[in-house]
């Protein structure tokens, strides 16, 4: 098996302070800076910060967010969770990217998504209606901007690019540029043709139920005469010291933000069964540092991906709890994963 990577994943969740009120959206965002500095202190490989539109968090902009975090860090890769590319402009995306990558010597990734909120749409002027094409047509777009050459290209959702050379240039020529996917088979097959890594957004049920896509997209990959690429996992959970703490410090704050989004959604309320039952066999990875490590082993290993990145934030969870997760994450989880997997093989 190739080396893993392992990185942390956070929306940017509007969190409470000791006094169980929630914390304005300045510190939201200054807590998460200091987060991904702790995460670059204890050798997490990867960062990930997702964009959102809503009052329940508080990063809409990442890469500004990145960037703060890219002057006070050394080695961890910076990227997104996702950046909606749906309800963005690729030349803009791009030119933001290839900024951050300069300022963080190299650091920048991105993950493209349609995302799994939708008030971007409105907020700047799209048709839900055009959903599918709008990620269709971007994402092509996107693939001609990576090669940092002269773009000719056309479309119908926005003005045609004719010749036009776009800056700045990165040092390494191309961006990193991964597509996370939540389940549809076509954007599978379009990431392996456009040549994109492939990140498994799994947030429920069993992860062995994803091997299917990882089956499909080394085959679209053949098909498209492609070299093999890196697949990566997404996935939610939290690391306390013992099994019990931390499905007790985490249940309170998970049950307010997945009921609240299922309320939008018809979903109904999350249960203490339902959620004991997903860490058990499903997607959360939540636990001492010696049950997550080798619930991400199990993931790892049914999918045979080369990174995990956890989702470790989850709804006002405090961050005083986070910073102790990233810390048991980097220091314990990660080298206790790496010494299962190496015992596999």
């Amino acid at each position: 098996m190739l080396p893993v990577e392992f990185g942390l994943d956070t929306f940017g969740d509007v969190t409470v302070g000791p006094d169980g009120e929630p914390l304005p959206y300045a510190q939201v965002i200054r807590n998460v800076v200091e987060q991904a500095v702790l995460a670059d202190e204890v050798g997490v490989d990867a960062f990930g910060l997702g964009e959102h539109h809503r009052d329940d968090f508080a990063v809409s902009a990442p890469e500004i967010v990145l960037a703060a975090i890219a002057s006070r860090t050394r080695r961890i890769r910076l990227g997104t969770a996702v950046t909606v590319l749906s309800s963005d402009d690729p030349v803009r995306v791009y030119e933001r990217f290839a900024t951050l990558d300069a300022v963080s010597n190299g650091r920048a990734e991105i993950t493209l998504g349609r995302g799994s909120f939708t008030e971007s749409f409105p907020l700047f002027g799209y048709d839900l209606n055009d959903y599918d094409r709008l990620f269709a047509e971007k994402a092509d777009l996107m693939a001609e901007l990576l090669h940092e050459e002269a773009v000719t290209w056309a479309g119908t959702v926005r003005p045609p690019l004719d010749g036009q050379q776009v800056y700045p240039k990165t040092a390494a020529g191309r961006i990193p540029t991964w597509v996370g996917v939540g389940g549809s088979p076509e954007s599978v097959v379009r990431a392996a043709r456009y040549g994109f890594p492939l990140v498994l957004a799994i947030i429920g049920g069993d992860p062995a139920r994803f091997a299917p896509y990882v089956e499909l997209y080394h085959r679209a990959l053949d098909q498209y005469e492609r070299e093999p690429l890196p697949i990566a996992v997404h996935a939610p959970g939290f690391v306390a010291a013992t099994d019990e703490e931390a499905v007790e410090t985490l249940w309170p704050h998970a049950r307010a933000s997945i009921t609240r989004i299922g309320a939008e959604r018809g979903w109904p309320p999350l249960t203490r069964e339902r959620f004991e039952a997903d860490i058990a066999e499903g997607a959360w990875h939540v636990g001492s540092p010696e049950t997550v490590a080798r619930k991400i082993a199990r993931t790892v290993g049914v999918l045979e991906v080369q990174r995990f990145d956890l989702k470790y934030s989850a709804g006002t969870l405090p961050h005083e709890d986070m910073m102790t997760a990233i810390h048991l994450y980097g220091t314990e989880v990660i080298p206790r994963v790496r010494e299962l997997l190496e015992n596999e093989v």
